[in-house]
């Protein structure tokens, strides 16, 4: 930057910079390469810190979604046993375990189709007409 000084008769005189005051091109290249790096090192700091934010409202979460699984379960298995008891009287122990037991695996097994089939690799879309293929 050139500086400017006042001369005897009122005008200005104008001075070069000295070259030796200010940075060269390779320091200048330098500086940008180390401010770069420092740029991308904070902005994958703050995306770290965002991600476990994330984490751990998701990890509390999952753990209420795996204890009301658990609970869910445990009552299933309550109505399984009682309906098992409550047809006990009805047609025998044995007979009655059977039937449940069937039942159950009956409705297991269209579930388990039901899921196979949602599984399936999509089916290709035809291309648009005017579509080079």
């Amino acid at each position: 930057m050139a500086t400017v000084a006042p001369s005897i008769a009122g005008s200005e005189v104008r001075r070069e910079p000295d070259p030796a005051s200010e940075p060269g091109l390779a320091a200048l290249v330098t500086q940008l390469v180390d401010d770069s790096r420092e740029l991308v090192s904070a902005e994958v700091a703050l995306y770290k810190a965002k991600a476990g934010e994330r984490l751990a409202a998701y990890k509390g979460a999952a753990i209420f979604f795996g204890i009301a699984g658990v609970l869910a379960l445990a009552a299933l298995i309550a109505m399984l046993v009682g309906l098992i008891l409550s047809l006990a009287t009805l047609i025998g122990p044995g007979l009655a375990t059977l039937a449940v037991v069937g039942v159950t695996l009956v409705i297991a097994g269209v579930l388990a189709m039901i899921g196979k089939g949602r599984l399936a690799a999509p089916k290709p879309t035809p291309a648009k007409e005017g579509a080079s293929a």
